[in-house]
């Protein structure tokens, strides 16, 4: 296995040896030819530094430094191989991970697998394996910096949950406290999101890029600025959801085949939580066949069973309850 891997990281990451020149390349390809011819109008000491030998790294000294940096690559190999995490893979994804210290990457295994942070090994490798960045980001100025600010900043109750928020975003543990955590976490404050403890996973979330961006799309539609806000302040998850994967095919299919006004995602923005396949088509196919229409909520939020259930009362009930085709929650919860 480790002679596995040091051939992998030769034909892998060849700039290992490129960095490294034979003698032989540095004599005849570094340096410019040196003319003999002699000058009889140069003093001694000129002319001895004509012929003074250029600086060549010693062949000793390349082997040796090439060794010390094998040897180096091979003693992580050794340690990760024994946690369980798969080196090779990672410095396929992270090659910073190469020129690491190996001290530096003990001291991040500690912090995260012993009291009071005390991850499982288990728990450890899947960060790893979601955010390498973890074993080369420096520990003082970096990694502790980011659990102090979800603690004292964000408000994360515990270590328990802090475990939790980490297991849920390991990309969290990657992202500078300056330039993105906090930066965000003042974005969600600022558009009433008063338990950013409870939605740990948007700090990792561009403002720029993906927060802003999505309320645009619900503007777009004609909401205005403060009612597309407060969609995703009663329902902070969509930020999470994609508009060309998400947002755009259900509001598609809830204008066009279920033929709903679009302003009905304002009040239940959970709509988009809910499978268009699994959950939405089925329910609304359900519903059309019975000659019913229930509000988005009651239509999607209860199980199966619940759901077949009411189905049913309605489709039991005398004629007034189906006028206009729409069975209200008040109707329902009063049979």
């Amino acid at each position: 296995m480790q002679q596995e891997a040091l051939s992998f990281l030769s034909s892998s990451f060849p700039s290992l040896h490129h960095n490294f020149p034979t003698l032989s390349r540095l004599r005849f390809h570094n340096f410019p030819a040196l003319s003999f011819k002699p000058n009889t109008s140069s003093s001694s000491s000129s002319s001895s530094s004509l012929f003074k030998s250029p600086d060549i790294p010693s062949l000793s000294s390349t082997t040796t430094t090439t060794e010390t940096l094998e040897s180096s690559i091979h003693e992580k190999l050794i340690y990760l191989d024994s946690l369980g995490i798969d080196f090779l893979t990672l410095i396929n994804r992270h090659p910073p991970l190469l020129s690491t210290a190996l001290s530096a990457v003990e001291s991040v295994v500690d912090y995260m697998t012993t009291p009071p942070i005390n991850f499982t090994l288990q728990d450890f490798r899947r960060l790893v394996s979601m955010c390498p960045e973890l074993l080369t980001s420096p520990l003082t100025s970096h990694t502790i910096p980011v659990i102090t600010f979800l603690l004292r900043e964000v408000g994360v109750d515990s270590i328990f949950d802090l475990r939790q928020a980490l297991r849920r975003r390991p990309r969290l543990l990657a992202c500078s406290v300056d330039h993105q955590l906090r930066p965000t976490l003042y974005f969600l404050q600022r558009i009433g999101i008063l338990d950013p403890h409870k939605h740990t996973y948007l700090l990792s979330c561009s403002v720029e890029h993906k927060l802003v961006p999505r309320i645009d799309f619900f503007e777009k539609l004609g909401f205005s600025r403060r009612s597309a806000t407060a969609m995703f302040k009663r329902f902070p998850q969509l930020f999470n959801y994609s508009i060309a994967e998400n947002y755009e095919p259900k509001l598609n299919y809830l204008m066009v085949e279920m033929e709903r006004d679009v302003r009905e995602v304002l009040e239940f923005p959970q709509y988009f939580s809910f499978s268009l396949e699994n959950r939405i088509k089925p329910r609304h196919e359900a519903c059309a066949a019975k000659g019913v229409r229930f509000p988005l909520p009651v239509m999607l939020k209860t199980n199966e069973a619940g759901f077949r259930d009411t189905l049913e009362v309605c489709c039991d009930s005398s004629p007034p309850l189906k006028t206009s085709r729409l069975v209200t929650v008040q109707k329902i919860l009063d049979l």
